[in-house]
Formats: structure tokens, C-alpha cells, sequence
């Protein structure tokens, strides 16, 4: 761990700079053993075909010469017999015999004269299997042109020796033997005219001439003999490549996995070929094994060179930067506060001069540091005082949101149960008053009409207490919450109310949303009490705030204005409204009735949570109550 620490960049300059020659070094190895290995790859690719080629034309001329042996020795056969047998078809048939027995290869031998006509036709030896055509399989071939040609000239033909495929492209396994046929003109001195002496070489001696080639080029490396025909059909080689066309453009490297060397025009005299050409490959990873093996010798070599180089100039940057160390050191010291000042280093060089100004600098700050002690003292002081002047507000805050809630309380039951008690309080008057002047049936109408406004007085003071109870606001949002008021308003007043909640403002959850709820409360329970509406509406939107209405500022002392509208409190920007409106009797916001609060309260409530209040209305025209405020 500690020489780590000791070779950790981000610690020491040393070793920073030591790792920026490492990196320097190794990068410029990379970058000098890929070029150099590029080009010794290049160089060693070039030499392998080179080398590859002269392979291919040891393989080329080595047929060239086994193929010219036997037309030459076929040639002197057909002068032996033209010589020793004349047209005598039995020493024709034992020269032929004597040459097969002597060269296996020819798997059948056939004579004929000038007409076409068979003289001798050797069987085929045991254990070849084939069709009975063949060269000279037919009488009258004196049509042919070719067996007219061979009568002037020897003719060497290798369309049976091509692979025969399948439809599919794989080697056909029922196919004929595949034979290279050599024919060469037969003189017939008796008959005063030149016939033709035909033979069939068999391709597995072509395969085993190619095999012991291989075998001897293989002692030193792993090698592939290809050949091809004239048009480029592959007539010897892997089994994948036999009977394919190679084109120009065919890729015999296989991607480049394969170094090829290649000789075309296999020829067996001057005027006479098959136009063969022999491919030599190898791996590429065996022909540039070598190669290969010295990029990596190379970088290995450079790499260490680079460590080296990085060890020797951490080594000498850490002889440079002692001076450098101890001042960081000691500036270390100081950080902890085990020193309290600095000592510059000695010399005139930069160390010295940076040593130098981070002593004034340490200096200076000690110096601040004891003033801002000082300063600190005097404001945990300062602070322990706004601290206490801080809870003395929240209490005094406290205080008053307990004074707002009683408000709220007082209004509600001023509008519940301070209703009903005072319309109870009428009613017992009027029957202590005028009970003697009353008979048995009035008497009893007016006690059921007190009983009603009783029991009225105290299911709205049920209702009231349980929407006190009953916030769901801040668990549901006050979209949702506003769907139950709105519910509980249509079944306790019967009146249809049109509810239109936007999603966006659905579930906003928070104390002013349920100050809004209060005042959205207030609204309709004025509509179901006073307005006699038959239609409501209640919309919750993000809409900006109406410009320019015609509105008149209420105070909580009092209201004063004209026009028929009321507008209270105050928001900058609105960014949702919410408007309660019905087409009920209406009345005029000018003329306030007394003993009547819930305008005041509702304004009361808006002004709390900075919404803006509009209330339009006339007589006999309904009322609109709208709040803006901003999300």
C-alpha cells in the first residue's frame, strides 16, 4: 500500500510525470511496433507468395513432365505397333497390354482406323467401374471432328475430369470415373492411311502425382495444392472447393486466412495444353508466424524500455521536487493546524519564490482566522438572540393561526347553528306570546314548525361539525375533494351542480388548497341557503384571471361601490381559478346585509392565501363568485 501511495499521480509530481513518460513511451511503442510490424507483415506476405508461386511451379512442371511422358510414351506405342503389327489386331493387342501392365494409369486403351472403326479395345482392369462409353465407344466416328483432328495431331482432353455436382452444388457420389483422355495419330502403313490410338489416364494417378508433391512441400510447412481448369473450374484440391468457379475476383484467401501462390498454362508441349493453372497456399498465421512473433518481441522490448524510462524519472523528479515535498508537507501542517506558519524554502527558483508568497499568504490568513474567530463569537451570539426572537414569533404565529381557525369556527356555526337557534328563539316567542289566543290546532302547528327549525338547527350543526372533521383536501387533492362537496351538496339541496375539474390542477395538495376549499364551501352553502337556484356550476381550471372587470375593493372594515361586482385581495400572475356559479335571485355586493358574515369571511380567507375575489352579481340575475390565485 505504500508503494502505491508512493506511485498514486494524483498525490505525487514525481509520479505524475514518471506515468507521463510511461505513457509517452508505450504509446510510441504501440505506434512504432504496429508500423514496423505493418510492413515486416507486408514484406513477409510478398516473400510467402513469392515463395508459394515457385512452389506452384515445381507442381506445374512436375505434372507438365508426367503428362508429356505419357503422350510421348503413347505416341511411341502408336509407332511401335504401326511398326511390329501392321493390321494384325492381335500384336496390336499385346503391345497394348504390355503398356498397361507397365503403366496402370491408362485405364483403357483403344485403336482404330481411319474410318472410325475399332481394331482393339482393351477391357478396363479390375476393380474400375465406368459406363461403356468412351472415347472410341462408337462406330463411324470419322465425323467427328475431333476424331478427325486426332488424325492429324495428338489431343489431350480433360473434359472428363471435371467434378460432376448435384443440383444442390455437392459432388455427385454415382458419377462416372473422372480420366483425362490422350489421343494420338496411329499410322497404318498397309492401308496406306493414319488412324488413332486412344487412351483414358486415370484421374486418381493425377491425385496421387498431387499428393506426393504435398507431402514432400509439407516437411517444412503445412501446404494446400489447388488445381484449375481452363475456365476456372477446380478440379483438384479441399473437398469445399471442388467443381467452384474461380472467377478473377474470387477471394482465395478466404478472407484473408490463406496465402496464395499461383502459375497458370500448364502446358504439355508447345502447341499443345490444357491451360491448367496450380494454386500453393498456406495459413496466414503459419506464413507470418514469425513475424507476428517479433512484433511482440519488439513491443515487449519497448514496453519494459518504458518502465524503465517511468521508474528512472519518478527516481530523479523525486531528487528535483524534495524541496517541493517538505513545503507541501509543512503547508499539510498547516491545513491540520499543527503549524501555524510556513518556512520558506530555501534558493531563489520557483520553489523558493512559491514558498515565499505562501508564507505571506498563510500569514495573512492566520491573521484572518483569528478575526473571524472574533466575528464568530459575536454572531453565535447574535444568533442565540434572533433565535429567540424567531420562537417568540412562532408562538405569537401559533397564537394567531389558533385565532384564525376560532374565526372559522364562530363563522360556521354563525352560519349553522347561530342561524337555526335564532329563527328556534323567534318561533318559542311567538307561541309564549299568542298561546292563549291560539286553539289546540294552531297551537300544535306552530310547535311542529319550531320542532322543524330545531331539528333543521341541528342537522346543520351536525354537518357543520363533520366538515370540520372531514378535510380531505390534503389526502386526495382538491380535485377530488371537490367532487365530494359536490355530491354532498346535489343529495342534501337537491339542486343540479355541473362539476369541471382540469387534470393539471387535480391534485394539488397543500394548505392554501384547503383554504380554497373553505371559501368554494361558503360559496355554495350561501347558493343552497339563499340563492334558490335551479342550475350550478362549479369549475376548476388553469385559466389566466378576467382583465378588467368592473370591481370594487371591500376592506374588512366594510364594502362600498357600485356597479354590482366585488373584487378582494390581490395575485400576482394567476395560474388557476376556480368560479362557483347559479341562476338564482341574485343580489347587489353594494348593499351588505347586517348580521350577515360570510362575504367578510370568505374575503378574509383569500387574502390569507393570496387568491384574488370576484363576486358578480345583480338582482334577479344569479351570482358568479370566482378565485384566482397562482399554483
Amino acid at each position: 500500500m505504500k508503494l502505491w501511495h508512493r506511485l498514486n499521480p494524483r498525490l505525487y509530481l514525481a509520479a505524475a510525470i514518471g506515468w507521463a513518460v510511461f505513457a509517452v513511451i508505450t504509446l510510441a511503442a504501440l505506434l512504432a511496433a504496429g508500423l514496423a510490424a505493418a510492413e515486416a507483415e507486408h514484406r513477409a506476405r510478398v516473400d510467402a507468395e513469392a515463395l508459394l508461386a515457385e512452389y506452384a511451379t515445381q507442381v506445374r512442371d512436375a505434372l507438365s513432365m508426367n503428362l508429356e511422358a505419357r503422350r510421348s510414351l503413347l505416341q511411341a506405342t502408336a509407332a511401335q505397333i504401326s511398326a511390329a503389327a501392321g493390321p494384325s489386331a492381335t500384336a496390336a493387342q499385346r503391345i497394348l497390354h504390355a503398356v498397361q501392365g507397365q503403366y496402370p494409369e491408362f485405364i483403357r486403351l483403344s485403336l482404330a482406323d481411319a474410318s472410325g472403326q475399332l481394331l482393339v479395345r482393351l477391357p478396363l482392369p479390375a476393380g474400375v467401374e465406368r459406363q461403356p462409353d468412351d472415347a472410341l465407344g462408337s462406330a463411324g466416328l470419322w465425323a467427328e471432328s475431333w476424331f478427325q483432328d486426332s488424325r492429324l495431331r495428338p489431343i489431350v482432353s480433360d473434359l472428363k475430369a471435371l467434378p460432376q455436382l448435384t443440383a444442390s452444388g455437392a459432388l455427385a457420389r454415382d458419377a462416372a470415373p473422372r480420366v483425362i483422355d490422350i489421343v494420338v495419330p496411329q499410322p497404318l502403313p498397309r492401308q496406306g492411311d493414319v488412324g488413332v490410338l486412344a487412351a483414358e489416364l486415370d484421374w486418381a494417378w493425377v491425385e496421387r502425382l498431387l499428393g506426393r508433391m504435398q507431402g514432400a512441400l509439407n516437411e517444412h510447412r503445412p501446404l494446400e495444392l489447388m488445381l484449375a481448369a481452363r475456365d476456372g473450374t477446380v478440379l483438384a484440391g479441399p473437398p469445399h472447393w471442388l467443381g467452384r468457379h474461380i472467377d478473377r475476383g474470387e477471394d482465395l484467401s478466404e478472407g484473408g486466412t490463406q496465402v496464395v501462390g499461383r502459375r497458370t498454362q500448364l502446358r504439355l508441349a508447345d502447341s499443345l495444353g490444357f491451360g491448367w493453372t496450380a494454386f500453393v497456399r498456406q495459413r496466414t498465421d503459419v506464413a507470418l508466424a514469425a513475424v507476428r512473433t517479433t512484433r511482440h518481441t519488439v513491443f515487449l522490448i519497448v514496453f519494459l524500455a518504458g518502465l524503465l524510462a517511468a521508474a528512472g524519472a519518478m527516481t530523479v523528479t523525486r531528487l528535483l521536487t524534495r524541496r517541493l515535498t517538505r513545503l507541501a508537507e509543512d503547508a499539510e501542517g498547516v491545513r491540520r493546524g499543527d503549524r501555524r506558519s510556513l518556512a520558506p524554502p530555501p534558493g531563489a527558483d520557483e520553489i523558493s519564490r512559491i514558498g515565499a508568497t505562501l508564507a505571506v499568504v498563510v500569514d495573512h490568513l492566520q491573521t484572518e482566522k483569528q478575526s473571524l474567530q472574533a466575528l464568530n463569537a459575536e454572531l453565535d451570539q447574535r444568533v442565540a438572540d434572533r433565535t429567540r426572537r424567531i420562537e417568540r414569533l412562532a408562538d405569537e404565529a401559533r397564537h394567531a393561526a389558533v385565532t384564525r381557525e376560532r374565526l372559522r369556527l364562530a363563522r360556521d356555526l354563525h352560519d349553522t347553528l347561530a342561524h337555526s337557534l335564532m329563527a328556534l328563539l323567534t318561533q318559542i316567542r311567538l307561541v309564549r306570546k299568542l298561546h292563549r289566543r291560539m286553539d289546540a290546532s294552531e297551537l300544535e302547528d306552530e310547535l311542529g314548525r319550531a320542532e322543524g327549525v330545531a331539528a333543521t338547527g341541528l342537522a346543520d350543526a351536525r354537518a357543520a361539525i363533520g366538515q370540520m372533521r372531514d378535510n380531505g383536501v390534503r389526502d386526495t387533492g382538491l380535485g377530488p375533494a371537490l367532487h365530494d362537496l359536490a355530491r354532498r351538496f346535489a343529495q342534501r339541496s337537491g339542486t343540479e351542480l355541473a362539476l369541471v375539474v382540469e387534470p393539471r390542477v387535480s391534485d394539488w395538495v397543500d394548505e392554501r388548497a384547503e383554504i380554497l376549499f373553505r371559501i368554494v364551501e361558503e360559496a355554495l352553502r350561501n347558493v343552497e341557503r339563499h340563492a334558490q337556484a335551479r342550475n350550478v356550476s362549479l369549475t376548476l381550471a388553469c385559466s389566466p384571471a378576467p382583465a378588467g372587470a368592473t370591481a370594487i375593493a371591500m376592506t374588512p372594515a366594510g364594502a362600498a361601490g357600485v356597479g354590482g361586482a366585488l373584487t378582494t385581495g390581490l395575485a400576482t400572475g394567476p395560474a388557476a381559478s376556480i368560479e362557483v356559479a347559479d341562476d338564482g335571485v341574485g343580489f347587489d355586493p353594494a348593499h351588505p346585509q347586517p348580521g350577515h358574515y360570510g362575504l367578510r369571511g370568505m374575503h378574509e380567507q383569500a387574502v390569507l392565501v393570496g387568491a384574488r375575489l370576484s363576486l358578480h352579481s345583480q338582482p334577479g340575475q344569479g351570482t358568479r363568485v370566482r378565485l384566482d390565485f397562482t399554483l
